[in-house]
């Protein structure tokens, strides 16, 4: 999702065959809440979770104070989601699936593939049972146990017609060669967003597509832009805002047609759209960019944070922008 995992991506794709076969409990760092974190997890305001590199997890409860958990693994981990105060799974590098039932106390391994040389970017679970995790080159798997067996998916509906075409031909003439292929012929799917019965998800070229059955079927949306996208939210009055490269926003009144581009006099690569519980709208960025909105997404003022940092990811906790960068959890007090 992101720049810094675009980034992580490449380096993923180039390193993981050196990976071990077998996982490596995480170390207790000191400075884990200063190191590169990529993603965090509000739980019901009652507490956070924050994920990323070595295997890092941590857990708050004022985010003040961080207590670094016990973790199998020392891959990175790109994402984490909670469905309750106790059920949670995070993902990462070596196609990593981790669980807790405890709160994040404990983690399992559900998967650890580091044969794939692939990153999983995104995980989203609608209940105990049904979750999808996502990530770098259209990979897509599915669990209806909480995560006892998961399974792979592949969605040839992201395909242009010659490559579905291409696909069948090969297949028919090269079964090897035709598994290599379609393992890397998707685009990165950078993230996947749970808006009532619709599931929304965006990723590389342009890519913004919407599902009505938890993502067995996708509808794809018509490229409006042709860069990667990482974030898509419904907003507070009910539109929907999504954002990526080159600071491109795009917000829609009707559910995705049309989009119109919002200028917000900033080229920095936006990670993540946050939602206050005041109706305002947060956009976090490469080189320290923070921008408000107070309407809904028309207008945008810049408030850049003085250390230049990436902000990768956020959420509003009891009236604070907590947030993940490359340099680890900032708490941020935006006055209205």
């Amino acid at each position: 999702m992101k720049s810094v995992i675009a980034a992580i991506v490449s380096c993923a794709l180039a390193s993981q065959a050196y990976a071990a076969s077998q996982p490596m409990t995480a170390m207790q760092a000191p400075l884990a809440s200063k190191s590169l974190l990529l993603d965090i997890e509000n739980v019901e305001q009652a507490f956070m979770v924050v994920v990323g590199e070595r295997g890092h997890i941590l857990k708050s409860f004022d985010g003040e104070h961080w207590e670094q958990l016990a973790v199998p693994v020392q891959s990175t981990l790109t994402a984490v989601t909670f469905v309750d105060l106790k059920y949670g799974w995070a993902v990462g590098h070596d196609n990593t699936i981790l669980a807790t039932t405890d709160g994040g106390k404990n983690w399992e391994v559900q998967q650890f593939l580091p044969e794939r040389e692939k990153p999983l970017l995104d995980v989203v679970f609608k209940d105990r049972d049904n979750g999808v995790a996502i990530g770098a080159y259209g990979q897509f798997f599915r669990t209806v146990d909480g995560g006892k067996n998961w399974s792979e998916e592949f969605h040839s509906e992201f395909l242009h017609e010659e490559d579905v075409e291409y696909l069948n031909e090969l297949k028919l003439e090269d079964e090897e060669a035709y598994l290599d292929e379609r393992a890397s012929i998707l685009p990165h799917f950078n993230k996947m967003v749970m808006d009532g019965r619709t599931s929304y998800l965006v990723g590389e070229v342009g890519l913004i597509a919407k599902s009505n059955d938890f993502g067995k079927t996708w509808q794809q949306f018509d490229s409006i832009y042709e860069g990667s996208f990482f974030d898509i939210e419904r907003t507070q009055q009910g539109n929907l805002l999504t954002a990526g490269l080159r600071g491109n926003v795009f917000r829609s009144l009707r559910n995705g047609t049309p989009w119109q581009h919002i200028d917000t006099g900033s080229t920095s690569l936006v990670n993540d759209i946050v939602l206050t519980s005041d109706d305002r709208l947060l956009l976090l960025g490469n080189n320290g960019t923070l921008l408000i909105s107070e309407d809904d997404g028309q207008r945008f003022s810049a408030r850049p944070q003085p250390d230049g940092k990436a902000l990768i990811s956020g959420t509003w906790y009891r009236n604070k922008l907590v947030a993940v960068s490359e340099d680890g959890i900032k708490t941020i007090t935006i006055a209205k």
